[in-house]
């Protein structure tokens, strides 16, 4: 009887400290809005960096434009096709230059969110890992993510256009 009131009072502490933990962990609007920010931030930072290398490519002097880039990087690794594309010394080294760049944006990205997460008044590790672990768990938070993402980005599409119409130019 003994060892029964002992398993029963070990199985209600571990009910109510597994209980307990889940409580401690439920995620928050302001644990949602934050993550939902890195995201945004994240995702400006990669049309940034799109654009910049869309740049690369269009005003490069060498390569000439996106026709002839598509061009090079379609006879790229052979060098009968390099030979047959005319591909000169100065275009190799300009393709290698943007494809350089191209294979180091990942890494790039990956730092710039890691830094983002790794800053607890930008979100924190500890939040990040909470709402990570809820949107998995709970495809209700995912959704309500989900959705607070997709209207910081409209809000902020919203605010260019306006800054846009304000300056007279277009966005």
């Amino acid at each position: 009887m003994k060892k029964l009131m002992l398993f029963g009072a070990l199985f209600a502490f571990v009910g109510l400290a597994s209980y307990a933990q889940e409580a401690a962990e439920a995620v928050t609007d302001e644990d949602l809005q934050k993550y939902a920010n890195v995201e945004v931030m994240t995702s400006n930072y990669v049309d940034a960096k799109t654009e910049e290398l869309r740049n690369m490519i269009l005003n490069n002097e060498v390569i000439d434009g996106g026709a002839r880039y598509n061009e090079i990087k379609a006879a790229w690794g052979d060098e009968a096709k390099m030979a047959e594309a005319n591909v000169t010394e100065e275009e190799k080294a300009a393709f290698q230059a943007v494809k350089d760049f191209q294979d180091a944006l990942q890494g790039s990205v990956k730092d710039y969110k890691t830094e983002l997460i790794m800053d607890d008044e930008i979100l924190g590790a500890g939040t990040y890992n909470k709402v990570l672990a809820a949107t998995k768990d709970d495809p209700a938070v995912k959704e309500k993510l989900d959705k607070m993402i997709e209207e910081m980005k409209s809000a902020q599409a919203a605010e260019t256009d306006n800054v846009a119409e304000e300056d007279g130019s277009e966005g």
